[in-house]
């Protein structure tokens, strides 16, 4: 005679596929200064780094519900940290962006402090004009270039490594494992005691603080967690650059919109969500990106076309098809056949 048994689990074979694949493209990555191009590496480079804020932005909106429109702030702010420690502060650039997480991570707290007064709209609005404030701060410091920005001296650059080659090549893998340590961090946070908090207050908050669930710090420690891994990616992103200016550093569209357009695209409230999303915006951008302003209009009608056909994203109506999940979070029932006597 046979039965059936249930068995819980978070894996499945989807999840062990994708593990497997994951490591096998992971390692090609890593080993990319030796068969890509410098072009190449750049724009992967860059992939990267989008990819790393898109995942913390999504940490923030898709699972505590804090929709905020000024991340750019955080950018900006590591990016200018940068400057400030390694040419005033003597530090090394590695060390430098290091200290500018910590130093974004600190000015985070009593920004939380303060626009965590407001609600819904109201708190989106308010990230902006935080973000805006920086801006304008920062251009009136004539140490670090006033409005019209700053370079990085030659020395601070040539202390990265001593070939143009070998500065590429770090810059690469750095921004290849910012992309990594983002997507970990949220994974393993998701996979935590916070992390059962987060879904619990995303599908209802007032359940949620009725179970006993603190709100205000959950959130708390994701807003300032965020922002300081945010500020780190700035100062990664500047240090590529080499050159920092107020508009460039505090930008709404190349920091925070682009960054939404990516998220919402690929599917909120997801760990695979931001994965697809920047795969899909890059392809788009490369794609479109001689056509000039039309470009934008083309990735407003994308954006559009996919919040009416599919609200959660390209990755949230593939699991309502398919019900697969490559970073599995939730326990699953699964049945197994046994055998009885």
């Amino acid at each position: 005679m046979s039965g059936q048994i249930h068995e819980i689990s978070r894996s499945s074979q989807a999840a062990r596929v994708a593990a497997v694949l994951g490591t096998l493209v992971l390692i090609i990555l890593v080993a990319a200064p030796w068969w890509a191009g410098r072009a190449d590496m750049r724009l992967m480079g860059e992939l990267f780094l989008y990819l790393a804020l898109a995942s913390l932005w999504n940490l923030m909106a898709g699972y505590a519900g804090l929709v905020s429109v000024g991340q750019q702030a955080y950018v900006g702010f590591g990016g200018y940290m940068l400057f400030a420690l390694t040419i005033f502060g003597g530090l090394h650039p590695l060390f430098a962006i290091a200290g500018a997480g910590v130093l974004g991570a600190l000015i985070a707290i009593p920004v939380a402090t303060l626009i965590f007064r407001l609600r819904g709209a109201y708190f989106a609005i308010g990230t902006w004009v935080i973000a805006e404030v920086f801006r304008l701060s920062f251009a009136q410091i004539s140490a670090l270039g006033g409005g019209s920005g700053s370079s990085l001296p030659v020395g601070i650059v040539r202390s990265l490594a001593s070939s143009r080659s070998g500065r590429e090549s770090l810059s690469y893998w750095m921004a290849l494992g910012a992309a990594v340590t983002a997507i970990t961090v949220v994974y393993l946070m998701l996979r935590s005691r916070r992390g059962l908090a987060l879904t619990a207050i995303r599908d209802n908050e007032l359940a949620a603080g009725s179970l006993g669930i603190d709100i205000w710090r959950t959130k708390f420690v994701v807003y300032v967690a965020a922002s300081g891994l945010t500020a780190m990616l700035g100062a990664l992103i500047f240090l590529q650059k080499l050159r920092i200016s107020p508009d460039a550093a505090f930008s709404v569209n190349d920091w925070t919109a682009f960054v939404i357009f990516i998220v919402v695209i690929g599917g909120i409230g997801t760990i695979e969500g931001p994965i697809i999303g920047t795969l899909i915006f890059f392809a788009l951008r490369e794609t479109l990106a001689d056509l000039g302003t039309t470009y934008l209009i083309v990735l407003g009608v994308v954006a559009i076309v996919v919040m009416l056909k599919a609200p959660k994203g390209v990755w949230g109506f593939i699991v309502e098809r398919y019900d697969i999940q490559l970073f599995p979070l939730r326990y699953r029932v699964n049945l197994k056949e046994h055998a009885k006597r």
